[in-house]
């Protein structure tokens, strides 16, 4: 068995809001037999969240991006994610016209597990791709915030727009979709997490833009007693993950 393939798929499940039509099944006691228990740790996980985040600022400093959060806990009856919009303007001088060409692309919506893909036909461009598992231990599950930003129902599209470009983030496809088109044809980005899978991919077209897509798993651990080697196993074990590349 694949510890880290089951362990993503764990997590990305869990990731999914209710509307992701995920039904749960019985597993038979023969099935049951088969797997390790010193991956299952009942109890232990009290909290378990998901965060997202695409920007994009222009040369003239104009920005403009979303963040979506996730938070499951114990008390939580339906998972529900919370979109708040990125808006600041600039003060320097309009952008001109992207004149670059990407092309070619078409496969990049396909890709199983995690795509990161930056293509770019400008100058002066930083384009930043991160997607991070974050396992920490506490007396409690973290607090919930009190204005977590707009629910963001089944089917249901949040746009926002600045002089930087448009943003939108959607839920479809089973997941959350972020998606930014940069005005003056500077380009565009694309991240999404559903299914399984995690897409993140930006094209530039135009000059000294900045542009960064975000995704991090949060996983916070109930401490569990005295013994020190104990408290640690779990920890050490997911942390091994990133020698993995995961």
């Amino acid at each position: 068995m694949k510890t880290t393939y089951w362990l993503a798929a764990a997590c990305l499940a869990a990731a999914l809001p209710a509307h992701a039509g995920f039904k749960p099944i019985e597993v038979q006691d023969q099935e049951l037999s088969q797997m390790r228990g010193r991956y299952v740790m009942p109890g232990r996980i009290i909290s378990f969240g998901i965060v997202m985040s695409s920007t994009w600022r222009n040369a003239s400093g104009d920005l403009i991006g979303a963040t979506s959060t996730l938070q499951i806990q114990q008390s939580t009856v339906t998972p529900q994610f919370y979109v708040t919009t990125i808006n600041q303007a600039g003060n320097g001088s309009t952008p001109a016209q992207g004149s670059g060409n990407v092309i070619g692309g078409s496969g990049l919506g396909t890709g199983q597990g995690v795509t990161q893909v930056v293509r770019a036909a400008g100058d002066g461009n930083s384009a930043y791709n991160n997607v991070s598992i974050n396992v920490s231990e506490a007396n409690q599950a973290p607090g919930l915030s009190s204005n977590p930003g707009q629910a963001l129902l089944s089917g249901q599209t949040i746009t926002g727009s600045n002089a930087a470009g448009s943003v939108s983030v959607s839920a479809i496809n089973g997941g959350i979709q972020m998606a930014i088109l940069a005005s003056a044809n500077q380009g565009g980005t694309l991240q999404q997490v559903g299914q399984g899978n995690v897409l993140q991919n930006t094209r530039l077209l135009g000059n000294s833009n900045l542009v960064s897509n975000l995704t991090q798993l949060n996983i916070v651990l109930q401490n569990n007693g005295p013994s020190k080697g104990a408290l640690d196993c779990n920890l050490t074990t997911l942390n091994g993950l990133r020698n993995l590349k995961f």
